[in-house]
């Protein structure tokens, strides 16, 4: 990903949980260490263009469902203020009740006043964070999330909804297993993201791949908790991919 690349930033989302979604973009992520992470890329310290180039995504969203997902490369917390005033404004004029947004970890101390902000103009709003895994010695030494010895009952006592990260090695299906049984205990909604190649060092394991989508994916895939997306652009926003 490319940090000037034209990318889908407005998509509908029609099956499990419908819903619109934008891509948004902020002045970045403020942590960037993730090991399997190059979404930061999508970022800028201009906060005039990134209003400009939100502006367009919000504008697209017709308020179909009453739900809007917005997503950035960081935290909802580092997006500029014009862009949050029009979150607001966009989700009151089109009669969104339920608005879902990303943050970090770092920021649960935060959450509770955005919530209050949000319900005084009648959204109720759900967070999501990107967990990965809930085996801690592999998400801060391996994959490097900054969550510190976060548990899940800690963690979900600010967040709605949980990310997971599967297809890398270090994980076994086992594994995959147990943090999806985790993540539908202790969390409303999970989205499993099946890992694919990026700029980072961190590479696929295609066999564990391809056990998951034949062992696990088929489980789960109709279960209106989970949203699991085989390429991550199988919301309808980002880059798509070339083929590995």
């Amino acid at each position: 990903m490319e940090k000037n690349k034209n990318l889908q930033r407005y998509s509908v989302i029609k099956d499990k949980n419908p819903r619109e979604i934008v891509l948004l973009r902020g002045r970045g992520c403020f942590w960037k260490k993730c090991a399997f992470c190059d979404y930061h890329l999508d970022s800028s310290g201009d906060l005039l263009a990134n209003f400009e180039l939100n502006k367009e995504a919000l504008d697209l969203v017709t308020g179909e469902f009453g739900v809007l997902e917005i997503v950035n490369s960081g935290s909802i917390f580092e997006l500029d203020q014009a862009t949050m005033d029009l979150i607001k404004t966009i989700c009151q004029n089109k009669k969104i009740k339920q608005l879902h947004c990303e943050a970090h970890y770092a920021y649960h101390q935060q959450i509770a006043k955005l919530k209050a902000e949000f319900k005084s103009s009648g959204i109720n709003l759900k967070m999501k964070i990107g967990i990965e895994t809930f085996d801690i010695n592999f998400r801060e030494n391996v994959l490097l999330k900054g969550l510190g010895d976060s548990s899940p009952q800690q963690i979900s006592n600010y967040f709605e909804e949980c990310c997971l990260l599967v297809g890398i090695k270090g994980q076994s299906i086992q594994s995959i297993l147990n943090d999806i049984e985790c993540a539908l205990l202790h969390f409303e909604r999970v989205c499993v993201n099946v890992f694919r190649m990026n700029t980072t060092a961190l590479r696929p394991d295609y066999e564990l791949r391809a056990k998951f989508i034949a062992e696990i994916y088929p489980r789960y895939k109709n279960n209106p908790k989970i949203d699991i997306l085989l390429d991550n652009t199988d919301f309808g926003v980002g880059e798509v991919l070339a083929s590995e």
